[in-house]
């Protein structure tokens, strides 16, 4: 057992013990960051313990087999041996896996931001059947999420939309959605059947607390104006809609969704704060070596990581050479697998690159 997997388990016991202390149970504070980390240890702790009784039991067969003279018996007691070396290396490798550094994102809300790009209407449109894809797998899985903001078109396709994504799991299962998402299929407003290729945008940042970062209030520009749908309809009398600007960086965020002015700018807030933290990140990474950020992808959303063909019934993920021919029921949500096989590529080049 190595001195790191020694401390775990101190570390695992010292937590249980606090948890006991009736100043602990006392402040509900210490109490929830104890029971958090306990959570986030127990599926590791697990593993080791099972591996040292693995251990302990190949140690004792070895050793009877030692003095053991009858042959039948050391038969037995070989094939239980290789069954337990085999099993060993199993854990040995889950190890490995829970060992790995935790993303600090993990655990957090994440804003999807899901954008038309080029293909004019049929963007749009696409847009449209992304956000029902996604949707569809969240009411499946049993994931909650909110629409923060959406700008349709008037085909009623989405020009954009973004979705916040909540709870625990939010951020595992989105990350590796980010990137460029690209169709093949005949429009609808197209005549002569012809395949016609369009692209959206989807990008997976997580939500930052204002505890994280604190926006000065002196670097924002706010404006006011009346909220409006596809077209330039007009949809409410009142300057509810909010556009934030953060001089700094640059970055504009605008919320009309909400009939309220202060709801609004609440949200375009939350946006902003994500965005700014998302925008350092991606500054800090692109300080890195080339070689370094392609360990395991920066999640660049203008790279291309996903093929949709429709009159083929395809759907190909280039990153790890995924291919579905049952497109027909992806779009209605059934991503599980293709969520599945993008995590074992990501644990794979993790280890790799350890």
């Amino acid at each position: 057992m190595s001195d790191k997997l020694e401390e775990k388990l101190t570390r695992f016991k010292e937590i249980e013990s606090q948890l006991s202390d009736p100043k602990i149970i006392s402040d509900p504070q210490k109490l929830s960051k104890l029971s958090q980390e306990r959570a986030r240890s127990l599926p590791l702790i697990e593993v080791i313990e099972k591996s040292k009784s693995v251990e302990n039991q190949i140690k004792e067969i070895s050793d009877q087999l030692k003095f053991e003279k009858d042959e039948e018996l050391i038969e037995v007691l070989d094939e239980e041996l290789a069954s337990l070396e085999k099993e060993k290396e199993k854990l040995t490798i889950k190890i490995e896996e829970l060992m790995l550094p935790r993303d600090p994102d993990a655990g957090k809300n994440v804003f999807l931001e899901i954008r038309a790009g080029t293909g004019g209407d049929e963007a749009a449109l696409f847009s449209k059947d992304l956000f029902r894809m996604y949707s569809r797998y969240f009411d499946e899985k049993g994931v909650k999420y909110e629409i923060i903001s959406m700008q349709e078109t008037g085909l009623q396709g989405f020009k954009e939309i973004i979705l916040l994504v909540k709870g625990e799991e939010a951020h595992e299962l989105m990350h590796l959605e980010a990137g460029g998402h690209r169709v093949q299929r005949i429009p609808e407003t197209e005549s002569g059947g012809r395949v016609h290729t369009s692209a959206c945008t989807v990008a997976v940042i997580p939500e930052v607390s204002e505890s994280e970062l604190n926006i000065n209030q002196n670097d924002l520009r706010i404006d006011v104006f009346r909220s409006s749908g596809p077209g330039g309809q007009s949809v409410n009398t009142t300057d509810s809609a909010v556009r934030i600007t953060h001089i700094p960086t640059g970055i504009v965020v605008s919320c009309q969704d909400e009939k309220s002015q202060h709801k609004n700018k609440a949200k375009a807030l939350k946006i902003l704060r994500a965005r700014i933290a998302e925008q350092e990140k991606i500054s800090q990474m692109s300080k890195l070596h080339a070689e370094k950020k392609a360990q395991i992808g920066t999640g660049d959303r203008s790279e291309k990581i996903r093929t949709y063909n429709f009159p083929q019934n395809r759907m190909t993920d280039h990153r790890i050479g995924y291919t579905s021919h049952n497109l027909d029921r992806v779009m209605e949500g059934d991503i599980e697998d293709l969520i599945e096989a993008l995590h074992e590529w990501e644990k794979k080049q993790k280890l790799e690159n350890a």
